[in-house]
């Protein structure tokens, strides 16, 4: 057998080694093989899917999901024990601190949220949003839940 062939075959044996006695350090999760889940009423107001949540393992606290809410929709007033970073990836969406002005959000845009702010996130009224939204957890929570937001308190459509 030619150098080539047999460090090829050695270094394949290794892998093979190295599969069996460890376990898998990178983890793939395949696009569709987690379906999708409809936000429940009490935490969303308006039609909102959830895919693909994540949730790191063993030590990790991060946790995870795409969120996509149809025009109108948004979630309840809520806070983070660690804080919350929204990627959006579609549409047009707002963004509201309480007491503080709405805000719009677009494609592109990344929202850091602080740990114990209260707010609530979602759709424009005319138009779709998606994000990805990331927290990590602390003693065993990642969100705590509060009032829906009310009609009032949300923008009209323009």
């Amino acid at each position: 057998m030619n150098p080539i062939a047999t460090c090829a075959l050695t270094l394949s044996l290794l892998a093979s080694e190295t599969q069996a006695n460890e376990p898998l350090r990178v983890i793939v999760t395949p696009n569709g093989s987690q379906p999708s889940a409809k936000g429940p009423a009490d935490w969303f107001t308006g039609t909102v899917r959830v895919d693909t949540p994540f949730k790191g393992s063993d030590a990790a606290r991060v946790s995870g999901a795409t969120v996509t809410f149809e025009p109108g929709a948004r979630t309840a007033w809520h806070t983070h024990p660690l804080g919350q970073t929204l990627i959006v990836t579609a549409g047009a969406g707002l963004v509201q601190e309480w007491g503080q002005p709405v805000r719009d959000i677009r494609p592109g845009d990344t929202v850091w949220i602080a740990p114990g702010t209260k707010h609530w996130h979602g759709a424009a009224p005319n138009t779709a949003m998606s994000h990805i939204a990331i927290a990590e957890v602390l003693d065993g929570k990642v969100v705590d839940w509060m009032e829906q937001v009310s009609d009032a308190q949300y923008p009209k459509a323009e």
